[in-house]
Parts: structure tokens; sequence; C-alpha cells
């Protein structure tokens, strides 16, 4: 079997789910740009997903299958643009 250098998983289907304002699941994210109690910034397959509320917390994160949940008081979902950042956080940091 010939070695295909230019294959590429499948990048992983984004969807968000909103629960009660207080529960954010999140799904086709790539990276986390940033976050603190008023915002988290991530990248998705979708672009740029924007989260702005009140003790905003991440409960649980896995950029492996792509899952982010965040919990807090969500007040504002915004999408920024299709266009990916040169690296995120979490590449920064493991470079």
């Amino acid at each position: 079997m010939a070695y295909d250098k230019d294959f590429r998983l499948p990048e992983p289907a984004h969807n968000l789910t909103i629960e009660g304002r207080r529960r954010a699941a999140v799904s086709g994210v790539t990276d986390v740009e940033s976050f603190d109690e008023n915002e988290i910034v991530m990248t998705t397959t979708m672009g740029t997903l924007v989260l702005r509320g009140e003790e905003l917390r991440i409960g649980r994160l896995s950029l492996d299958t792509g899952d982010v949940v965040v919990e807090g008081s969500v007040g504002k979902v915004e999408y920024e643009d299709n266009v990916r950042p040169e690296g995120g956080l979490f590449r920064r940091l493991f470079k």
C-alpha cells in the first residue's frame, strides 16, 4: 500500500448547543485562542467563535476530538470570520 503524504483526517463537524444559557457544548474546535471569565475565543472548523458572558470557565476540553464544554452565564455568541489565525494558545504553548 502506497503512503499518501497529502492524506488528512476529515475535520470534525462543528456544532454549538447552549443549554439554558448556563452551559455551551461546542464541537469542531481546532484551537482555543484565549479565555478568561468574561470571554472565550476558539477556532472552529466554521471560523472563529467568541463566547461572552460572566463567570465563564472551560469545564471540559479535548482538542483530540474537537470538543469543548463551557460553563457559566453565556450572554453572547459571535462568529468573527472564517479565517484561521496563525496559531492559538495551545499551539504556542506546545511548540
